[in-house]
């Protein structure tokens, strides 16, 4: 049993704006993204998604190939970064970024949800899960895989780097962490 955490492919938008639950089309070269996923991707048997369309597509694809049931969840989305949505991050005020930092669990100075909102939802997704007998593939957002890092105790969770259409893996021994 695995819990595989595949990032969306490249979303088209520019290189260092903020876009949390906006949702965002896909980038021109997402069919070659697609068919690196196609020939690497480790085996699943169930496979859940954000509703967001840099997602929900691409989970499509992959249901479709795989000839199995895709199950579409909001608790999946990314964190919603109220008014920095769509700001360059180098255009919001140093004063909100500090404020964020100082209290990075609990602040809010965007007005969206802070990191403790998007843990608690993470953690209802896990709670609601079926056993996890089965490998199953989590088509999802760079924040929601640092949360569920962070529900296993993974070092450095919240800095945990992952490209797009990369994925990692948790196996039994990780997940016994959430059960």
């Amino acid at each position: 049993m695995a819990l595989i955490l595949l990032r969306h492919t490249q979303p088209d938008i520019a290189e260092g704006i903020c876009y949390g639950q906006s949702d965002l089309p896909l980038a021109s070269d997402f069919e070659a993204q697609l068919q690196r996923l196609y020939e690497t991707l480790p085996g699943f048997s169930r496979l859940y998604t954000s509703p967001l369309q840099r997602c929900h597509i691409l989970a499509a694809h992959l249901s479709s190939a795989r000839g199995i049931p895709v199950f579409v969840d909001p608790r999946l989305m990314e964190m919603n970064f109220g008014n920095w949505e769509n700001q360059a991050w180098n255009d919001i005020s140093r004063p909100e970024l500090d404020a964020w930092a100082d209290d990075f669990h609990h602040a809010r100075p965007h007005g969206g949800e802070s990191v403790a909102n998007l843990s608690t939802r993470v953690r209802s997704f896990l709670a609601d899960l079926p056993d996890l007998s089965e490998d199953t593939l989590i088509v999802c957002h760079a924040g929601i895989i640092r949360a569920l890092l962070a529900e296993i105790n993974a070092e450095n969770a919240w800095q945990y780097k992952l490209n797009f259409g990369d994925w990692i893996t948790l196996d039994e021994h990780e997940l016994s962490a959430l059960r």
